[in-house]
């Protein structure tokens, strides 16, 4: 008797732990925005909105356009969209639908050492080896380019994608696969017209929080992108120079005043990332929860 109520006790405790943990995590996140939103907002009441939406980044001169910085971010995060999508969503298909036992225990730890290699490190790789070559093989000027932070980028994504698109195909139920094998499907014909449409919300998951973690990703895009404020032609969009808003807050916030302009509109850069993590993360679990809802009705 004793000793079940002292099971009912831990459990109690673990339980109240858990929920407070959860709380805190919400009470931190809105701590974070009321904190930007006090830094950032007050710019808006001594700057015109007009002059924000200009092409010209140049804070000293009171110049605070934050499109280039804008284009710049969304011009490397689909370019590493667009190399980590076929790369992670083809290793998710190989380890979940095609790889023998022995090369999952060999690549699912591999995937994982790679997702925790610190950008820092891939920014010295990108400098020292990727942006040479590139400068090279397609004869540039220079190497620091979207391109270079873009496929180091990808990099980044593909752990993301890779782990999150491979949970999706694992929860596919086999009598899906089953069944298409009774009708006579081939193993590509099963992945591609069965399996593949049955994970499709979670591989929308996938790509949604890749975005996110390509979007805030800060010191390996600052390194190899050239930091240039301005935004490309289209013909060039890839093999220019280009600055984030990631890199623009991380290599300006130590060199400003605390309270000019340009110190708020650093915050007001941070609000805008906010926004959009907040509006990827919000899509991720909107689909998430879709995909739970119809797994438990077709469980039902």
């Amino acid at each position: 008797m004793l000793a079940a109520k002292r099971q009912n006790l831990t459990e109690l405790a673990i339980t109240r732990l858990i929920q407070l943990a959860g709380y805190l995590s919400i009470l931190f996140v809105g701590l974070i925005c009321i904190f930007l939103l006090k830094e950032g907002l007050p710019v808006l009441f001594d700057v015109p909105l007009v002059r924000f939406l200009q092409t010209t980044w140049y804070p000293i001169e009171g110049y605070y356009g934050i499109l280039p910085l804008l284009a710049g971010s969304l011009i490397v995060t689909f370019g590493a969209i667009l190399i980590a999508l076929p790369l992670g969503l083809g290793t998710a298909i190989f380890i979940s639908e095609v790889a023998p036992n022995w090369a999952k225990e060999v690549l699912k730890p591999l995937v994982e050492l790679l997702a925790g290699m610190p950008s820092v490190v891939l920014g010295f790789i990108g400098i020292l080896v990727l942006s040479p070559y590139l400068r090279r093989l397609l004869d540039l000027p220079t190497g620091l380019t979207a391109l270079t932070g873009s496929l180091l980028l990808g990099w980044v994504a593909i752990p993301t994608i890779v782990s999150v698109a491979e949970d999706a195909l694992n929860n596919v139920p086999p009598s899906y696969r089953q069944a298409a094998w009774a009708l006579g499907a081939t193993q590509w014909q099963t992945i591609w017209g069965i399996t593949l449409p049955a994970a499709r919300s979670g591989v929308l998951t996938a790509i949604m929080l890749a975005v996110g973690r390509v979007i805030g990703e800060t010191m390996a895009v600052m390194m190899v992108t050239g930091n240039a404020p301005y935004i490309p032609s289209f013909l060039k969009v890839f093999v220019s120079p280009i600055r984030t808003m990631t890199a623009t807050i991380a290599s300006e916030m130590g060199e400003v005043a605390k309270g000019s302009a340009h110190y708020q509109t650093l915050f007001l850069i941070g609000i805008v990332l906010f926004l959009f993590s907040l509006i990827i993360n919000i899509i991720a679990v909107t689909v998430s929860s879709r995909r739970l809802k119809r797994s438990e009705r077709l469980l039902s």
